[in-house]
């Protein structure tokens, strides 16, 4: 039986870096040479970054992303390893397509070629085109409709891009009528929590019915909102994992597999959902056996909140570096959302590069001014203190505020000094909300919710609470002071913008607004559906009142990692102005 060594690089990229992109595929293709690779495959769209969004509209990106794909196939070659088949995702345009009403301007494609001694050989687009939550690949691209197979040493390699496995039909059972020996998918696919389990169950399912050895390559990194988890893996015909990598981070993963040959007379023409076999042979002749065995290994799963936590960090990570920033700053006030923050913000940028102000008013606990000043102790952060209250009366002298708005203003002084620093040393603040706040609007504009990121923007207050100890839980077990003070944990979260405020004076307690938030926001369950799953009435319909009217705020908030199903962006698009309300009467 044939022998194919295949090298999976599951690596970061960023979006319109076209050359630090190449670079990368040069320097992870220089590393599979040297441990034998046969075959080098980078995740989807590598080249551009993924997603590109408007970006695939704009000709002139289009065609830097040809360019630097064929540069990049002149520079292997260049440098000795024209020899090496390697797979790239690039962005592209048919050329057969014409411009039609419903179609994209100039029909990009999300494609994938292979480089071969400085050309390429073989080019395709992906098949399916998802187009719900956070894609909109209809509005961008245009499909492929080729089996594109790549015989290499003897076995047939059926090539697909990410959502050609995750929708049935096409190339998976194109595969199986192309006879192929392997099915290889490079992936960008978002994290969302608990995927993991759920792509393997899909890969496996693929394979079968594929009816051979399925690799999926996934990126890892962070673009904007969205965190690639990597967890690329590799099952054989009859769906058993063969290797599996690390989760969060980058590296290859590199493997021999045992495949059947190519058949002399394989299928040609048009197979399955009208696809046809574009096969191109670079070499017939099967490699002699190994000397030595490489296996790929299989990397150990993160437990449920420890791949959260870490998905919140790579993406706080991936933000504040991609956008050039060397350094955050987050106002720290003694609770525990400022607090988890803060912990996340030390473990992706180091405690150096972390700034933390305790902004306190005449309303502020000493506990709580105590707790913050702990925190900063514990972490090793840059820790400093600045009151508003001379600001605060300032205003109150010329303005006379009461109630809501004498509260508002305390926040939105707090917000204005965060501005205020990070213009003068050059911070990227961080907005500590989450998402049961921000669900009911529990945020003052211009206030807590300043920032240009906000890392736990998707994280319900419950898991917080159980974030929080997880992490001092972890820093234990690691021998390690624990991060969070835990009187942050344990004490009733409060505002403190008037005298004994806690949230639930004008909240309900969170592990039941939670349960009711995750049914409406998540699920998109009506007022009806969640009184029969148990709620009070009269405290559902309060609670979706708040959700409703807060969109506006929402809207205005800054983006932040996405863990979940549907976080708060592009998966929930709702209209600001909106008069439809589930508990009319």
């Amino acid at each position: 039986m044939p022998q194919l060594r295949l090298a999976l690089n599951q690596i970061d990229s960023t979006v319109g870096d076209l050359a630090g992109n190449a670079e990368a595929v040069v320097q992870w293709t220089r590393h599979a040479a040297e441990q034998g690779a046969h075959l080098v495959a980078f995740p989807e769209m590598v080249l551009t970054g993924y997603p590109v969004e408007d970006l695939a509209l704009r000709p002139s990106f289009v065609e830097a992303s040809r360019d630097a794909l064929r540069a990049l196939g002149r520079r292997l070659a260049a440098e000795g390893l024209g020899e090496l088949p390697v797979l790239v995702g690039y962005l592209d345009r048919s050329e057969r397509d014409r411009p039609r009403l419903g179609r994209p301007a100039g029909s990009p494609e999300n494609a994938a070629a292979v480089l071969y001694r400085g050309e390429v050989v073989l080019r395709f687009a992906k098949h399916h085109l998802p187009n719900y939550g956070v894609f909109d690949e209809y509005r961008y691209f245009v499909p492929g409709d080729t089996l594109p197979v790549l015989r290499v040493h003897g076995v047939d390699v059926a090539l697909a891009i990410c959502e050609d496995l995750w929708q049935e039909g096409g190339r998976v059972p194109a595969a199986r009528s192309a006879r192929a020996g392997l099915l290889l998918s490079v992936n960008a696919s978002p994290y969302e929590r608990n995927k993991d389990d759920t792509r393997l169950e899909l890969v496996r399912k693929r394979a079968q019915e594929a009816g051979c050895t399925t690799a999926y390559l996934a990126s890892t990194g962070g673009q904007d909102d969205l965190v690639f988890d990597g967890d690329s893996i590799v099952v054989d015909a009859a769906g058993e994992v063969v290797a599996r990598a690390p989760q969060f981070a980058e590296g290859s993963v590199i493997l021999d597999l045992d495949l059947p040959a190519a058949l002399p007379d394989a299928p040609g023409g048009t197979v399955d959902d009208g696809l046809r076999i574009d096969r191109v042979v670079l070499s017939e002749e099967p490699l002699p056996p190994y000397e030595r065995e490489v296996t790929g290994g299989y990397a150990e799963r993160l437990d449920d909140d420890e791949e959260v936590y870490s998905a919140l960090v790579v993406g706080l990570r991936a933000y504040v570096a991609k956008n050039g920033f060397r350094s955050v700053l987050v106002g720290l006030s003694g609770g525990i959302d400022s607090a988890l923050v803060a912990a996340i913000a030390c473990d992706a940028v180091g405690a150096a590069h972390v700034h933390g102000v305790s902004m306190p008013s005449k309303y502020s606990s000493d506990h709580s001014r105590g707790d913050a000043a702990e925190l900063a102790r514990r972490t090793g952060l840059d820790f400093r203190t600045v009151s508003i209250e001379p600001m605060f009366d300032a205003y109150m002298g010329s303005l006379g505020l009461t109630g809501l708005a004498e509260e508002n203003l305390q926040s939105r002084l707090r917000g204005t000094l965060l501005m205020a620093l990070s213009n003068q040393e050059g911070h990227l603040v961080l907005a500590p909300g989450n998402k049961s706040e921000l669900a009911v609007g529990y945020s003052t504009l211009y206030g807590d919710s300043v920032g240009a990121y906000g890392p736990i923007k998707d994280v319900y207050k419950s898991d917080v609470f159980r974030l929080a100890r997880w992490r001092n839980r972890a820093a234990e077990e690691r021998g390690q002071v624990p991060p969070i003070p835990e009187n942050s944990i344990s004490k009733p979260p409060s505002a403190e913008l008037r005298p004994d405020q806690v949230d639930t004076d004008s909240l309900p307690d969170y592990a039941v607004l939670d349960r009711i938030l995750e049914l409406y926001v998540d699920r998109d369950r009506g007022k009806d559906e969640i009184v029969a799953a148990g709620f009070d009435e009269e405290l559902v319909a309060r609670t979706l009142r708040m959700v409703d009217t807060a969109e506006y705020k929402r809207r205005q908030y800054p983006p932040g990692t996405k863990i979940s199903a549907k976080g708060f962006g592009k998966d929930r698009r709702l209209p600001i102005t909106n008069r439809w309300r589930e508990t009319r009467s």
